[in-house]
């Protein structure tokens, strides 16, 4: 029997949101906010938000007028998003590496959600997928990690208490890869998952774009949508289309 993949695994625990419970919801909405002004996006614009896991933007997004459809990998976390189904709101388990059966106006892949794969041809695969999912003039949106700053500031152990459980966590990065090793225990049982993301600089993001046929149009550093420094930039947030 084949070995589930780190993310098919790991995200799909209630540990996994146990651990990031925090995560800022106040600059989840700024950022989409602030993309919505910048792309002009109309109102009942079509949106597919993707890798959506429990589906925090998608639900913003939709209070702001849009047609949003969420999809993730994680049969928990669409199963829990879907509390939140309403007209022009749904959920739906789908894999990024499989083509999408609809086109939208906007994609949107936030929060690193890209670069999970083990190889160039599968990140290039996703892009193809994002490509032939939009419109004509459709926009897609890739927001990842600033690779430079990432690897400099890394924390190379932390634990972290949440809900009584303390996540024992280590970070290193191994092949080109940033490892994160999650490590705890729960009722005298031990757990150990890992988080593994390609180590994708701008320059090789732009070569992907490029072989699926996209055109970069923006990249911005934050969720501001300052400008991309590699040196001070905490993300890098990609602006592409056909």
């Amino acid at each position: 029997m084949q070995k589930k993949e780190w993310f098919a695994t790991w995200f799909d625990t209630k540990y996994y949101h146990i651990l990031y419970q925090d995560r800022d919801d106040n600059e989840a909405q700024l950022f989409m906010k602030n993309l919505i002004a910048f792309l002009k996006l109309k109102r009942n614009s079509k949106i597919l938000d993707l890798a959506c896991g429990r589906g925090r933007h998608s639900v913003y997004l939709n209070s702001l007028g849009f047609k949003v459809k969420g999809v993730d990998l994680s049969k928990n976390s669409i199963k829990y998003a879907k509390k939140f189904k309403k007209k022009g709101l749904k959920f739906k388990v789908h894999d990024m590496r499989k083509p999408f059966k609809k086109k939208y106006h906007a994609i949107f892949n936030l929060f690193t959600s890209f670069g999970y794969f083990n190889d160039d041809k599968t990140n290039i695969q996703v892009l193809t997928n994002i490509k032939n999912g939009l419109k004509k003039n459709g926009i897609a949106v890739i927001d990842f990690m600033n690779i430079e700053t990432v690897t400099k500031n890394l924390t190379p152990k932390e634990t972290v208490i949440k809900d009584n459980i303390s996540f024992h966590i280590t970070r290193e990065v191994i092949h080109n890869k940033i490892i994160k090793n999650i490590r705890f225990q729960v009722e005298n049982q031990d757990f150990h998952f890992t988080e593994q993301v390609q180590c994708l600089t701008l320059d090789t993001i732009k070569n992907y774009i490029s072989k699926a046929d996209l055109k970069l149009n923006h990249t911005f550093g934050d969720y501001k949508l300052n400008a991309f420094d590699v040196n001070t930039s905490n993300r890098l947030i990609l602006v592409v289309s056909k």
